[in-house]
């Protein structure tokens, strides 16, 4: 019986972290990591890029990123500059902005969650918080690790075998 209670803490605990591998990175975040990818890449012309122009290369509806880059303004990702040659562009260099930035900004995420308890109900719950601090760590590392300017890294290296294998 003692088994089973501690497979049940073990489910419950990591029901979550499952959930997350399990699902896909949710349409919201997809859009506006392309659309900062497309703003990281017209970074160094320190021109502010219109929505319209941002969606027609990215493939996402207007009024969608309008609301993306909203959050993201809110957040410091983003600024806006009104007017006729207004827009959107980076508050920071792209190699500063991790991918962890954009998801705390857009998700809520909260990867500090994962404090210590101090005061642990029993071995089998600390043994099993342990492990979740390990997992949040783990993948709080992964995304602190790539930035914009890593993801159009990525993408033009990619670009660039795509054209290798038509020739």
């Amino acid at each position: 019986m003692e088994n089973r209670s501690i497979l049940e803490k073990v489910k419950n605990f990591f029901a979550p972290l499952l959930i997350l591998l399990l699902v896909e990175l949710s349409c919201k975040s997809e859009y506006a990591i392309l659309a900062l990818i497309e703003m990281a890449t017209h970074y160094q012309s320190g021109e502010p890029m219109q929505i319209r122009q941002i969606a027609a290369q990215q493939s996402i509806p207007d009024r969608y990123l309008e609301q993306l880059l909203a959050t993201l303004r809110r957040g410091g990702i983003v600024k806006s500059q009104r007017g006729s040659k207004g827009g959107y562009f980076l508050t920071r260099e792209p190699w500063k902005i991790t991918v962890l930035d954009v998801l705390e900004c857009l998700e809520g995420l909260d990867v500090q969650t994962c404090e210590e308890d101090t005061n642990p109900k029993s071995i089998d719950t600390s043994v099993i918080k342990e492990i979740w601090q390990e997992a949040c760590q783990a993948a709080n590392l992964v995304l602190q690790n790539y930035t914009l300017q890593d993801l159009c890294e990525k993408r033009d290296s990619r670009r660039q075998l795509d054209i290798m294998y038509y020739i």
